[in-house]
């Protein structure tokens, strides 16, 4: 199991691996670059990985092998997780972001304007990608 206590960590959103294809000098990118270079490391699951796997696969511009690489086997979460927690989560999709952030104390990274504009009732590190950056 990860231990997000030994290194640096953060559970990346699925529209920020996007926003980094789009755009290599952005935040976003940025903040993949560490992930991809270290020392940051991405916290994952099944689920989160899958998510991302389907939704870049469909836009055609971007390419999964690149982003495939950020998920390391040592970086896959496999403890409990608590989504029944995050049913205030506008869009549901996200509520597994929201409960491995929770469960790990990684900042979930995200420009989720739904998600980030219910931030302070969750109680879960959430950022910006330029608000990550600038700690």
């Amino acid at each position: 199991m990860f231990n997000v206590m030994a290194v640096p960590a953060v559970v990346i959103d699925t529209n920020v691996l996007i926003a980094s294809g789009f755009n290599p000098k952005s935040h976003s990118a940025q903040i993949v670059e560490q992930v991809r270079c270290g020392p940051l490391r991405m916290v994952w699951t099944e689920q989160t990985r899958d998510e991302a796997a389907f939704i870049i696969g469909k836009i055609p511009p971007l390419s999964w092998e690149a982003i495939a690489l950020l998920f390391r086997p040592e970086d896959c979460y496999d403890g409990a997780l608590f989504p029944e927690q995050f049913q205030q989560v506008p869009d549901k999709a996200d509520i597994k972001f929201a409960a491995l952030s929770d469960a790990t104390g990684a900042p979930l990274i995200t420009m989720d304007k739904a998600l980030l504009s219910i931030r302070e009732t969750l109680n879960v590190p959430m950022l910006m990608p330029f608000e990550f950056l600038a700690l």
